[in-house]
């Protein structure tokens, strides 16, 4: 048996933190995403002091009833420096959907691609719609769903609007961890 040496370890770690999926508590390296047209557009590019990448969709019926609800967090928070990146990573959802999709849900915030999943598979997301809340330097510090019901009248606890709060008065966030829902992001099949 092999003895793993400090150096051994440090290298397997660092593969493995870059790998993701990120957690709350891990850092986001930087990735590279397309906009509609299809140009690379560097996340270091996009992000702020506080961050939320969200995953989401045009054909999902959950993702859907959140529309109203992302441009609303989008208004309430952008003005108060938070920058936004949502992505859409659903094979099944080419570019130009993508891009009619937010003209007819008259979306303030621009919306990504991410080809081959890449993006979805580095944060581990599994569902639209899905948000993490990046901090300055980088860490996760929120993850999961925007609030607790697709019945916007049935509203308990909002997720993501208690995290970006906690975040921008420097606290910590309570429910740092909650259970996305939604619909199933339609991955590209791998070649094995």
């Amino acid at each position: 048996m092999k003895t793993l040496t400090i150096f051994g370890l440090a290298a397997l770690t660092a593969g493995l933190l870059i790998a993701g999926p990120y957690n709350v508590g891990s850092k986001v390296e930087n990735f590279t995403i397309q906009d509609l047209n299809g140009q690379g557009v560097n996340f270091s590019d996009l992000k702020g002091d506080v961050t939320v990448v969200m995953f989401i969709a045009t054909q999902c019926p959950i993702s859907n009833d959140y529309n109203q609800r992302m441009n609303e967090l989008y208004s309430e928070f952008a003005g108060k420096g938070v920058k936004f990146v949502f992505i859409n990573s659903n094979a099944s959802e080419p570019a130009a959907e993508v891009s009619q999709h937010a003209k007819a849900n008259s979306f303030p915030f621009k919306v990504y691609k991410d080809a081959g999943n890449q993006v979805a598979d580095r944060f581990g997301a599994q569902v639209t719609p899905e948000a993490f809340v990046i901090d300055k330097v980088g860490t996760v510090r929120y993850h999961g769903y925007i609030d607790d019901s697709r019945n916007a009248a049935n509203i308990k606890v909002r997720g993501l609007k208690n995290a970006l709060d906690a975040v921008l008065s420097g606290q910590s966030v309570a429910n740092a961890q909650t259970k996305a829902f939604g619909c199933t992001i339609k991955r590209e099949k791998k070649a094995s």
